[in-house]
């Protein structure tokens, strides 16, 4: 299907699995938007999650090992101490009926929020610390995300009409933006600094740090590497808010999607907690969170039902022939199997339609269903993505960096919560809906002045 915009642009949509994989390995052919990419590395930076072309190649190719498997099982402890904070905080809220009322998804987000500060680049956010507001940094990154993010009619409106009108709409955002990204420039240099200084001055406890920054200095000045694959500081400095972006926001609101799947499906969340409660440790390594095959496929099902970033959207850089696996009929009733499109035309990359497509996952395709994976459809063998045959972390070289980091810290804090807990909604679940911004978090329909939000009712697990 093309969709014409008003000022006359076409956007190609399709659910082909072939030319999805075609055009997501295709990254000289097809790239984000010049106008969206430059409005993001504006407030966000030009980090490996913006960057387009030899830049990308460069930065991922330094940033790569520090998502290594060796990497993410020294970071496990950090998932564990954290997530294990979160359930004791939630224990000091229950009160006398044994019970207590929660927003799930914003302390999931003040969890993971502390997760990637502590094993991005080794700050303290605390943002879990009910004696503590929100400290400049937390606040001029909130700022920056909900700018990038985007909700509501302008959201909407970028989908039709060019971004170099959108971005001359005055809004009362711009300086606010600036603003806070100076400050993430600020904090963000001193910690690049600190991290330079504790490796040139070889003290053992911090050189060899497990922070995904100090792993990022460490191999951008080995000296094997060449001069001109090196990254420069403001490229370094550009992960900073990359990794708050792709490491936060999104994590958390995909285990709140779990949470909320967990409260709609009462068998299943006691099924996993007696799979949980068989381990005999508070704080599980990498190893004995991957092999608990039912968290293992709750996981895959909530992420394949609830992607966080639900699509996005490619341009292409010249005229192009894109295959497709399902030959379809033309207006004069041929056979085809191939798209054109020419340069300047946008692609559709519908991350959510795929993983929910009934054509691949059958009939029930929209419920909730982890038993699924025990026995795969032959047309799940056909899904493009970098992991769980699924579009969740995207596909090709421009697939999520940091998926395993992602997959195992949200097993961590499922881990902890669902052996402590018995999760309810505090409201009904038709009440609840995804927002539609970059990543769509819950809110409740009928409490919408409320913004995003996921009332939990909790009780503690009486062994």
């Amino acid at each position: 299907m093309v969709l014409h915009g008003i000022f006359g642009n076409k956007t190609l949509c399709t659910l082909d699995p072939k030319a999805i994989n075609h055009i997501l390995n295709h990254t000289d052919d097809f790239r984000r938007p010049d106008i969206a990419r430059n409005r993001l590395a504006k407030i966000l930076g030009e980090g490996v999650l913006f960057a387009e072309g030899d830049p990308h190649k460069r930065q991922r190719k330094i940033i790569n090992p520090a998502f290594g498997p060796a990497q993410v099982r020294a970071l496990t402890e950090i998932f564990n101490v954290k997530a294990l904070e979160l359930r004791d905080v939630w224990t000091t809220m229950i009160t006398d009926d044994q019970s207590a009322r929660v927003d799930g998804l914003s302390w999931l987000s003040k969890a993971t929020l502390d997760i990637i500060g502590l094993a991005g680049f080794n700050y303290q956010f605390d943002a879990m610390d009910v004696t503590k507001g929100p400290n400049e940094f937390m606040k001029a990154f909130a700022t920056s995300f909900k700018s990038a993010s985007g909700s509501g009619w302008q959201a909407s409106l970028r989908l039709w009409v060019p971004g170099w009108i959108m971005d001359a709409i005055p809004s009362s955002r711009g300086k606010h933006v600036q603003h806070s990204r100076g400050i993430m420039d600020r904090i963000g240099n001193s910690l690049l600094v600190e991290a330079k200084l504790n490796l040139a001055n070889g003290d053992a406890s911090e050189a060899q740090g497990r922070d995904i920054l100090s792993l990022l200095v460490r191999a951008n000045t080995d000296k094997n590497l060449p001069e001109n694959q090196r990254l420069s500081d403001e490229e370094v400095l550009a992960q900073v808010p990359t990794f708050l972006v792709a490491g936060h926001e999104t994590t958390g609101t995909a285990t709140s999607w779990a949470l909320f799947c967990l409260t709609q499906a009462p068998d299943v969340q006691r099924k996993l907690r007696e799979e949980l409660l068989e381990v005999s440790t508070d704080s599980p390594t990498m190893e004995e969170l991957n092999n608990l095959p039912y968290l293992e496929n709750i996981v895959r099902e909530v992420l394949r039902l609830h992607s966080p970033v639900v699509g996005g959207q490619k341009e292409a850089m010249r005229d192009s022939v894109i295959p497709v696996e399902t030959p379809f009929l033309d207006k004069n009733g041929m056979p085809q199997y191939s798209i054109r499109i020419n340069k300047g035309d946008m692609v559709r990359i519908p991350i959510r339609p795929i993983n929910r497509s009934k054509a691949t996952w059958g009939e029930d395709a929209l419920e909730f269903n982890p038993d699924r994976w025990n026995s795969l459809p032959e047309a799940a063998h056909h899904v493009p993505g970098a992991w769980g045959h699924q579009l969740t972390f995207s596909a090709g070289p421009r697939a999520c960096i940091g998926y395993k980091f992602s997959l195992v810290e949200m097993k961590a804090l499922l881990f902890a919560l669902v052996r402590a807990f018995e999760i309810e909604l505090a409201v009904p679940g038709k009440d609840i809906e995804g927002s539609k911004s970059a990543v769509s978090r819950p809110f409740v329909r009928s409490e919408m002045e409320k913004g995003v939000q996921l009332p939990l009712i909790i009780r503690p697990y009486l062994f």
